[in-house]
């Protein structure tokens, strides 16, 4: 028999491009990315000229950058609670930092749905590796909210080496397992996203990486561990450094993370499904007041400044995002579960207060009017348009900016905008009764 070995290799080549080209057009995979406490000017395409952030920096350059991009609220909990489930998270009872020394009895409700249980109703497998900080007791664990998979922490910050919480508590999870694992967090939340894109290449998915860099503790992949089962070295490890040395640190672990994006970024090209791969990225709110940078922005995390909830932002999907685009578009956390939904071609709920961003991330479509509102410790603000009008305390006088022309929010108009501020303030009030009225306030 003899055997043509160019036209058996043809038909090999032929059927490896056939399986790749039916990869590409079948259900887009769905990766979200999220930063912890990283400034609006953390990155080198927003301007910082301290911290080198190649990859992040490439995939903006290949996709959307975000000038305009705001988390649900200025702190860990109440914005991660808004992304999973498209809701203010007033609205689902937490509105505050699920702190593990206060609230280990407390969890956003299994009741509610997660983008992750919505998905997996279209087919998706999903995958989440990082931090949770929706709830410390098992039955609020990820893996009962809708993710197949789960290896992290489920509290607010660990060590970056012996993983313990806050409070001394052992917290590196496996699904609803406690399993410790030797390494440092940044590249164990990377080695685990890389590995379940390998094993889920053939399949839709969804993947979750909330990193918990750059948040305290401020360790880098030498530094010493700091925290101990039983509570150990408790202390603040934050007043035990310089101002120079924790600026170092802070560079050094947003690069770690700028790196392990470009593995995830790197895996994608190599099992040649980038193509058909949403990538978003984002952080959870604003730089502390000691470390990173927000820009030009007033304030800091915790507060309702600018500088405490809009952050860097950037998507990629080569072939249907452009490149080089700069979205100026007012979009929140809560918008990225519909819009998940709606570029898989699943259902919607319709409970949510999200909206879609599809039409306007693939198509450059306007977005529609809408006001927008936030809420923390007694604070509260709404944007209408180019308008913002915030109560940064209570019991003070309502403060008028208009972003457009001060986005430091450093010139105060509300004398000069009298009905303007009355009837922003109406607003405000409606929106914290429909919010707080079927919730508590953590």
């Amino acid at each position: 028999m003899i055997i043509n070995f160019n036209r058996l290799l043809s038909t090999f080549l032929l059927a490896v491009i056939s399986l790749s080209c039916s990869a590409q057009t079948g259900k887009p995979n769905i990766i979200i990315i999220m930063a912890d406490d990283m400034g609006y000017g953390d990155l080198t395409s927003y301007g910082s000229t301290m911290i080198n952030t190649p990859n992040l920096d490439k995939m903006a350059a290949e996709g959307i950058r975000f000038t305009d991009f705001h988390a649900n609220g200025p702190v860990c909990s109440p914005t991660r609670a808004a992304l999973l489930t498209g809701k203010y998270q007033q609205r689902v009872g937490i509105d505050g930092v699920v702190t593990a020394k206060h609230h280990r009895d407390k969890g956003l409700a299994t009741g509610e749905i997660t983008f992750a249980e919505a998905i997996k109703q279209a087919g998706y497998v999903t995958g989440m590796f990082g931090k949770w900080h929706v709830g410390y007791k098992t039955e609020f664990n990820p893996i009962n909210q809708g993710f197949d998979e789960y290896i992290g922490y489920v509290s607010g910050n660990v060590d970056y080496h012996s993983h313990i919480d806050q409070e001394g508590y052992e917290d590196w999870w496996v699904g609803d397992k406690i399993k410790n694992e030797k390494g440092y967090s940044t590249d164990l939340i990377t080695q685990h996203s890389v590995d379940f894109i390998k094993r889920h290449k053939d399949e839709p998915f969804l993947l979750y990486i909330p990193h918990e860099a750059p948040h305290g503790p401020f360790q880098g992949r030498k530094s010493p561990v700091e925290r101990y089962v039983d509570g150990g070295n408790r202390s603040n490890p934050m007043k035990k450094k310089s101002k120079e040395e924790l600026n170092i640190l802070y560079k050094e672990m947003v690069e770690v993370m700028d790196e392990g994006i470009g593995e995830v970024m790197k895996t994608l090209k190599e099992l040649n499904i980038d193509k058909n791969t949403l990538v978003f990225f984002c952080s959870d709110n604003g730089a502390s007041s000691r470390v990173g940078s927000n820009g030009p922005l007033r304030g800091y995390k915790s507060t309702l400044w600018e500088g405490g909830h809009r952050v860097a932002a950037m998507a990629r999907y080569p072939g249907t995002i452009g490149p080089n685009q700069i979205n100026n578009e007012t979009i929140l956390t809560m918008d990225l579960f519909p819009t998940i939904m709606d570029v898989v071609g699943a259902e919607i709920p319709e409970d949510l207060d999200g909206i879609s961003v599809k039409d306007n991330l693939f198509q450059s479509k306007p977005m529609p009017e809408r006001d927008l509102f936030w809420g923390y410790a007694g604070r509260k603000a709404i944007r209408q348009g180019n308008w913002k009008l915030i109560l940064p305390k209570k019991d003070v006088e309502p403060l008028l900016f208009n972003l457009n022309t001060d986005i430091g929010e450093s010139n105060n108009v509300g004398s000069e905008h009298p009905k303007l501020v009355k009837s922003m303030l109406k607003k405000l009030e409606d929106w914290s009764e429909d919010v707080y009225s079927s919730s508590e306030d953590m």
